[in-house]
Formats: C-alpha cells, structure tokens, sequence
C-alpha cells in the first residue's frame, strides 16, 4: 500500500477502507510521507467527501496515533463539553463547577484562543498562579477529590491532527465537514470522556455561519461520536452576537465568576444551564433535561458552583480571592467608555469582526509565538434588538495604550449596526441534534 494508490482512489470518489485510513493518519502523525501526499490527499476528500462510516474510521485512527488518557479511576460517568468556538463565549468555566457541584465528574481538556475565538485556557492563565499543565496522574486525582479539572491537552494526544489541522490551514480545506469531525472528536475520544455534549455555532462568529451548514456538521459528529460508542449529543447555538458581554480573558473570567455569584445573569448563563443540564442527564445525575437545569440553579443559588470553582483554582495553584474580588485580576491601564452616538436599534453585529478587534488589542496571537496581554479586551453593553439613544454607553474598552483604544473603537463600530425599526433580538439555541435526529427549537 502507498500514498499514491490511496490519493488515487479517494481522487475517483471511492471509499477508503479502515487500513487505508489507518495508513493514512499514522503517516500524517509520524510525517512518514511528504506534506504534498497528505495535501493531495486532505483536497481529494474536501472534494469527494467521505461517508459516515470512513469519517468515523478516520476519527478512531487519529485518535490511537497517540496516547488515550485512562479515567476508569474516576468513579462515575464522565462528560465532555465542545464548542466548536466563538467569541465572549465562556460556558466551561461556568458550567464545569456548576455541574461538578451537582456531582457530576467533568474532566476536561480544553484549548487556546484561535483566530478571532477565545480559549480557554488562555482565560484560566488569566488567573494568577492558575497552572492548566498538569500531568495525567495529577489531572486523574484532582478530579477524583474534587470532581473537576480544567487543563490543556497533552501534546502525545492526536498527533496525526496536529499535522493534518496545519496542513488543513494552508491548503483551503479547513471547510471539510469529515476533516472538522475527525479533528475534533479523536481529540474528544483521545481525553477518555464516556459521553460528549456539542456546542455547535452558527452565525457572523461561527466557523459555520450558516445554519444548514451547522446542522450537518452536528449530525456528522453525534453520528460518528455514537459510532465510536459514547453517547453523543449537540446544540445548534447562535453566535450572531457574543455570547457573554465581556469580551477578553480575564474579563470573561470576571463575567463567569460575576455569573456564579448571582450579580450578572443573560445568554451566556442561560446557555451555560442549557449545555449543562444536557450533561447532568448524560451522566446519569438527573433523568430530564428540566431537572438537571433545576439542580445547576440551585448550585447556582447556594453558592456550591462559586466555591467549587475556588477550589479547582486553588488546586491549579491559582489564586482562589479572585472570586472573592475580581479585582484581583489583571487589569488594563486605559478604560475608556464609547457612547452609541445615535438614535435607534441593535439590528446586526459582526461577531467575526469584533472578535478580530479584541485579538488586536493583545487579548489574541495574530503569530503563534504572541504572548496575550490577559487584561486587555472591552465589555459591551448593547444586545441585537436593543433599542440605543446617542448617549447611551455602546461598549467599555479596556486597552494597554490610548493608540490601542482608538484603533479597537473604529473596529466596534464598524462591527454594530443600527436601524431605524424595531428588530429581532438574537436567539441561544437553533436545533438540537441527538442519535434520534434533529429536532428544531
């Protein structure tokens, strides 16, 4: 077998078998083969496709290119939570003490901020002291005695996609539906969860803007996720706007902190209860979605999310005060507020855009090697369907430098559209897409 014949065969259309496959991703993980075979081969099946069933196979295969984290040691059944990304989206560091503290394991290895999204960890190491390297042992024990971990995958994890996601950015076929799947569920498989809840976007902030384009990308992973035999489940979620107000790393850390302590409530919780709620019935906690999402509220009203985050901080070697006063946090010397300047309504956003203007400001890497400035980035203080009057506040900048500011200003209110009439606010949730099929919200 070669790379040739397996380009060859996928340039005609036919479907790969589970050896050449497996060729295939132990060639991408190795770079056994040149980078040219793999982008013949990444451009035939952006073209050609694959079936659910190839998709699959090639989902497993990058996956047992490296390690596969053993956490049969942590009792109970463990969800994962993917968002496919977006901007002021900070659901995991709402929903993972919440759901901890409903007794629920959650194990979780997350990412760093990509393009114009935001990541995780990128928000975590906002936190001083707050480590997310950890090693497996300490990983598998703090989740045992806490129940919740948040931590940055390890780099024997999926190495096929590592080399097949750069090839993928320089070769024009990220837009591939197997090629999406693959990439993210063998990262899912490989961190060890036993069932997986999707956030899938849609909208001007989503890698799929469109919600048809949304749909079978949700479809295709709960297909091969359930393929691969652990309960899968996705929310088609709406990202015409950010999700959160606050937009930058230590300020969607305030937001989440601010959101578990009662004082700030709106999309991100309401879909931060969503998602976790979905992830209580997974794990066998509560038997209906509407009883899981009364348990998180309670942990939300008595306070055991807040102090189960304090403790997850404080076992990352993080500074546990900053739930206390978030002041703590790093903060930008120029705060500047902008005023909306004219009379109206919200009618639309550029979420893309402004997730680019606060990459601009540091709070991003334009370069792989940037450092993030943890402080930087701007809260908005307007939703679509809002109605605005020119003194009213559009958004509050928080920026390194007054040159900084004015550049991330003119960026803002390209990004914000007003209207004359009345318009539609945004909506959270599209669809929902099991094993059973989609059903429409």
């Amino acid at each position: 077998m070669t790379m040739l014949e397996i380009i060859e065969k996928k340039k005609l259309g036919q479907e790969l078998k589970e050896d050449e496959i497996r060729f295939f991703a132990e060639a991408a993980a190795r770079k056994s083969v040149p980078d040219y075979q793999l982008s013949a081969l990444l451009m035939a099946i952006r073209l050609n496709g694959m079936t659910d069933e190839e998709t699959t196979e090639l989902t497993l295969a990058m996956r047992d290119t490296g390690d596969v984290a053993d956490l049969s040691s942590i009792p109970g059944i463990k969800v994962d939570k993917h968002s496919t990304g977006g901007v002021g989206d900070t659901t995991t560091l709402v929903l993972a003490p919440l759901v901890a503290a409903c007794g629920a394991p959650v194990a979780k290895m997350s990412g760093r901020g990509l393009g114009h999204t935001g990541g995780t960890l990128d928000k975590l190491e906002s936190i001083p002291g707050l480590r997310v390297s950890l090693t497996e042992e300490e990983f598998i024990r703090q989740v045992r005695e806490i129940g919740v971990a948040v931590v940055g995958q390890t780099g024997t994890l999926a190495p096929a996609d590592k080399t097949l996601y750069a090839l993928r950015d320089v070769t024009s076929t990220v837009d591939s539906i197997p090629l999406m799947v693959s990439s993210i569920l063998s990262k899912k498989l490989a961190a060890g969860s036993d069932a997986i809840v999707l956030d899938v976007k849609t909208g001007s902030g989503a890698l799929m803007q469109k919600l048809e384009d949304s749909i079978r990308l949700a479809r295709m992973m709960v297909s091969v996720g359930t393929l691969a035999g652990k309960p899968t489940l996705a929310l088609i979620s709406g990202m015409d706007q950010p999700l959160g107000t606050h937009v930058g790393n230590a300020l969607e850390v305030k937001e989440a902190i601010d959101i578990l302590s009662g004082r700030a409530g709106g999309d991100l919780r309401e879909v931060s209860l969503t998602l976790g709620g979905h992830m209580l019935v997974l794990a066998g906690k509560a038997k209906t979605h509407g009883e899981a999402v009364a348990m998180l509220q309670q942990a939300l009203d008595s306070g055991a999310g807040l102090r189960k985050l304090k403790e997850m901080i404080r076992a990352q070697g993080g500074d546990p005060a900053v739930c206390d006063d978030v002041n703590r946090l790093p903060q930008a010397p120029v705060k500047k507020t902008l005023l909306c300047g004219e009379s109206g309504y919200v009618c639309g956003m550029n979420t893309m855009a402004l997730g680019s203007a606060a990459q601009a400001m540091g709070a991003g890497r334009l370069q792989v090697g940037d450092t993030i400035d943890y402080a930087v980035g701007f809260v908005l203080r307007v939703r679509l369907g809002d109605r605005v009057e020119p003194d009213m506040p559009l958004c509050e900048l928080h920026a390194r430098t007054e040159e900084d500011a004015e550049r991330a200003e003119a960026a803002i209110r390209r990004a914000i559209h007003f209207c004359a009439e009345p318009c539609e606010r945004g909506r959270n949730f599209y669809a929902l897409v099991s094993a059973a099929g989609v059903e429409m919200l």
